[in-house]
């Protein structure tokens, strides 16, 4: 049992922030060294490259969403992973978010080979403070996450009146009384409260989920939700993009649920990495960009009745 390799498979709706906590993760001085699986929402997604942990092994997953599609890649992996035993601590698995956690959690019981070599340790989801109340009304996941989780990370606390994140959390407690729940800023949480606790509670699951163990287990999204993704060969002009971007998603933000880029401006040797949630957003400039990198600008856009004409001429006309 102890040989097993720890899994955890970190969840949250879009923008909720897991991003944020796995790049914490990763580069906290913990000793440790992760394999990590990033599954993405999105033909050509970009969440890899958001990733800070140099050092860590990264394997991405964009043709599907995991808990459907690309189950059967995500056993290819850890069988892969499996063969390189020793050569890392732990694996985390970051899922979409519109993830069902319950059939990424029943790999590791369903499969032999995968359940013999690890042990799903949790299932941390991450919850946004201001808007995950919205999201119980209208994302069916968002709530499905909650309830699977062992860990919740109540994420983003800074943005909410003390009276609201009350609501927030007896909002997640009326879904699941029994996770462990953690209030940070920023995925500010102490990690070691996170990983190897040996947290996930299989007869938990079995009360929720009575046919958990039984294969053939699916899930659909809701298809209104969809992915959009953008590329600008080249650089944009940083005074017509930020305008744009500001402009955007004051008005169609309640239709965007996450947004996110890597863009090259012009004149600066640094990538600008740009997130957003509804019309909150945030980005600065992060790493140079490397010596034979392609310069270009790239945007994701995942939400509901998405013009993606409207959005590709737009972020077009921001080039430099």
């Amino acid at each position: 049992m102890s040989e097993k390799i720890p899994v955890t498979v970190l969840t949250g709706y879009l923008g909720a922030g897991k991003t944020t906590l796995l790049n914490r993760i990763l580069t906290e001085d913990h000793g440790k060294k992760f394999a990590v699986i990033v599954n993405e929402f999105g033909e050509a997604g970009i969440d890899g490259d958001l990733i800070v942990g140099a050092d860590e092994e990264i394997f991405e997953m964009n043709n599907g969403c995991i808990c459907c599609t690309v189950r059967g890649d995500l056993i290819r992996i850890l069988d892969g992973l499996m063969k390189r035993k020793g050569k890392f601590d732990a694996i985390i698995v970051e899922t979409t978010g519109l993830a069902d956690p319950a059939p990424v959690a029943q790999t590791f019981f369903v499969d032999q080979d995968v359940g013999d070599a690890t042990r799903l340790d949790a299932v941390v989801t991450v919850t946004d403070a201001k808007w995950l109340k919205d999201r119980l009304k209208d994302a069916p996941e968002a709530k499905n996450q909650i309830a699977f989780a062992d860990v919740i990370v109540l994420n983003k606390t800074d943005l909410v009146t003390a009276d609201e994140l009350a609501d927030v959390e007896a909002a997640i407690r009326a879904i699941n009384p029994y996770a462990k729940l953690h209030k940070a800023e920023r995925a500010n949480v102490d990690i070691a409260a996170l990983l190897d606790r040996n947290a996930f509670d299989l007869d938990r699951i079995l009360d929720i989920e009575p046919d958990f163990l039984e294969a053939g287990h699916h899930h659909h999204h809701a298809e209104d939700v969809r992915s959009i993704s953008l590329t600008v060969p080249g650089d944009v002009d940083p005074e017509k993009f930020m305008p744009w971007i500001n402009d955007l998603t004051q008005i169609q933000g309640p239709n965007i649920l996450r947004s996110k880029g890597i863009l090259a401006f012009k004149n600066e040797p640094r990538r600008f990495v740009f997130q957003g949630v509804h019309m909150i957003l945030d980005g600065d400039l992060q790493r140079d960009w490397k010596d034979g990198e392609t310069r270009e600008s790239r945007l994701v856009f995942i939400g509901r009745d998405l013009n993606e004409n409207e959005l590709r001429r737009g972020f077009e006309a921001c080039a430099a």
